[in-house]
């Protein structure tokens, strides 16, 4: 779990002082309402110097299928194992196209094999002989199905970013950090907030200039995305002097956590190499992740491992679109199906691309010619679709945008409005969708229906958020984690709640008791709170001083109770605060 640095008197005083009802409008037109960024730091916080562990969505959740004897139902889980049945087939279309991009193609083996280029730029140590990387290696040896499923995913986007490693002369190992990071799922999102293929948290991701809004997350996009991740690990590598090993455990950890701990080794006579740093579980592990799956696809055949072919050719190009283009339309112009312009451009939440730009796709390389000389010839008011509405009395430019899936700033855009005021009988210009909502089936929009329309076990809870709510108040009301609340509506648990959002809980409770618990709840001062461990401190006494219990502090923060905490390390609280110090 992402857990930022907190001052618990700062952050105590500025939630007892509430929001208020124009604050929250206001929300409405901000990306960090949407999506949770933190304005006021993350532009002040350098990465290189974090020390914020991020838990990858990567390889678990696909590992853990295999492990329970779902393996080949495994392929079906992270996008939509939870299928409204009017979206099966799209849904089911779009799994297909994202596991098995070129299953219909015999990629004959040549010497322009991409495996073969891969290898060449290998430079880590491959003969370490450590148990945490034999532990990794006999996993995914015994697993071949997993190999092959992230394989045929990375196949569209693998020659890319060897490209980007090879111009930065960085290893070609890096090029498989993905798999850790994401499995090659452009979707991911984790419950540490982490998103896209390299896994940034919003505020990392801001500090490299990937931006966010209810159009878009660059933290998604495979270009922008893959700049930033190489970048960032170039400068983690030059910071510890050109040693990979530790660049990769601050890129997972933070700098400023893997600095603290060779200080420590230092100062107590040890070696400062990463196999001898005390480190988070989560950081002790990743390295050797990585060199299991490098020692893999360097030899596969010794694991009795097959890899498919891979040409040492692109699979995308970039077509520049002049302006916003609905996906459908795109996807029509270029003759390939919307799931996979979708799956090249996985940054677009909804029915278009950006309004604001950048206006360009990605689509397959064979397709590009024919998309560029479609667009030429396509007029520009054509490329989204346009309705005439009368403002209605009760009506705002919010209830509008919710209306037809767009935004309130870009209908003051499109109208040339100076500001939200309209008046009834008002004539509006709204830009739409151009086909239904199933077209869309990997819009952001239709990836949480399917979500949240999972079969779970419990009682169905429709719930409204309110002012004041948090994760922890509505998790404790029907008697489930705050963790599985997060994921059953696609958020992490440090997302926000905006009053108005609609979410699915699958009630522990028999019959929820939702105004005797809403009582309860408005009477209680439970504050979101954030805490550094002292020299000393055990979850014992942090429990105590604030009044709450060890196994909720370990489940907030993603804790192994066995393990001990570190000094400096970054927690988060839920407490009432009449009874903490």
């Amino acid at each position: 779990m992402s857990v930022k640095r907190l001052s618990y008197v700062l952050i105590a005083s500025t939630l007892l002082s509430g929001c208020s009802t124009s604050q929250v409008l206001e929300n409405w037109h901000t990306p960090s309402a949407w999506f949770g960024e933190d304005n006021n730091t993350a532009d002040s916080n350098n990465p290189l110097d974090s020390d914020e562990v991020v838990v990858a969505q990567g390889d678990e959740g696909l590992k853990k299928s295999v492990a329970s004897g779902n393996g080949d139902q495994a392929s079906d889980a992270p996008l939509d194992d939870a299928i409204a049945p009017e979206l099966r087939k799209q849904a089911r279309e779009a799994r297909e196209k994202l596991d098995n991009p070129r299953s219909s193609q015999d990629v004959a083996t040549s010497e322009s094999d991409l495996w073969d280029r891969l290898r060449a730029g290998f430079q880590m140590d491959h003969s370490v002989d450590n148990a945490r990387v034999q532990a990794q290696l006999d996993w995914y040896a015994r697993h071949p199905p997993y190999i092959d499923r992230v394989v045929e995913r990375g196949s569209r986007y693998l020659y890319h970013i060897l490209e980007e490693t090879e111009k930065r002369g960085l290893p070609n190992e890096l090029a498989l950090l993905p798999i850790v990071e994401s499995a090659f799922d452009p979707f991911a999102y984790s419950h540490g907030r982490a998103a896209g293929l390299w896994q940034f948290i919003p505020s990392t991701g801001k500090y490299f200039g990937l931006t966010q809004s209810w159009w878009h997350d660059d933290r998604r996009d495979v270009i922008a995305a893959t700049d930033a991740a190489l970048t960032y690990l170039d400068r983690l590598a030059n910071r510890f002097d050109g040693d990979y090993t530790l660049a990769l455990a601050a890129y997972n950890a933070g700098g400023g956590t893997v600095s603290s701990s060779i200080r420590r080794n230092r100062n107590a006579g040890k070696s400062t190499d990463y196999w001898s740093l005390s480190l988070p579980t989560e950081t002790r592990h990743y390295v050797p992740k990585l060199i299991a799956l490098a020692k893999i696809f360097d030899d596969p055949e010794a694991y009795g491992i097959e890899l498919p072919a891979l040409k040492n050719e692109p699979f995308f190009e970039v077509v520049d679109t002049g302006s916003q283009l609905d996906i459908a339309q795109a996807a029509e112009l270029a003759g390939v199906e919307i799931n996979e312009i979708y799956l090249l451009n996985p940054s677009y939440n909804r029915w278009a691309t950006n309004p604001d730009g950048p206006h360009r796709l990605l689509v397959p390389v064979e397709k590009a010619e024919g998309f560029r000389t479609a667009l030429a010839d396509f007029p520009t008011e054509q490329r989204v679709s346009w309705q005439n509405y009368r403002v209605q009395k009760g009506d705002s430019l919010n209830t509008i945008a919710r209306k037809f899936s767009t935004t309130p700033s870009v209908i003051q855009q499109v109208n040339k409005l100076n500001s939200d005021l309209i008046r009834i009988g008002q004539q509006l210009l709204i830009p739409s969708a151009t086909k239904g909502s199933e077209t869309y089936a990997l819009s952001q929009s239709q990836r949480l229906q399917r979500t949240q329309e999972r079969q779970r076990d419990g009682n169905k809870v429709n719930y409204t958020v309110r002012r004041g709510d948090t994760f922890w108040d509505i998790a404790r009301e029907h008697r489930v984690s705050v963790r599985e609340v997060a994921a059953w509506n696609g958020m992490a648990p440090g997302d926000p709640l905006i009053p108005g959002k609609q979410l699915v809980i699958w009630s522990k409770t028999a019959q929820p008791t939702k105004n005797v618990a809403s009582s309860q709840r408005d009477s209680a001062m439970v504050r979101k709170v954030g805490y550094r461990v002292r020299q000393g401190d055990s979850l014992s006494a942090i429990a105590s001083r604030f009044s709450v219990n060890v196994r909720d502090i370990a489940s907030w923060n993603d804790l192994n109770t066995n393990r001990y905490l570190q000094p400096g390390q970054s927690l988060v609280l839920y407490v009432d605060i009449r009874n903490s110090p």
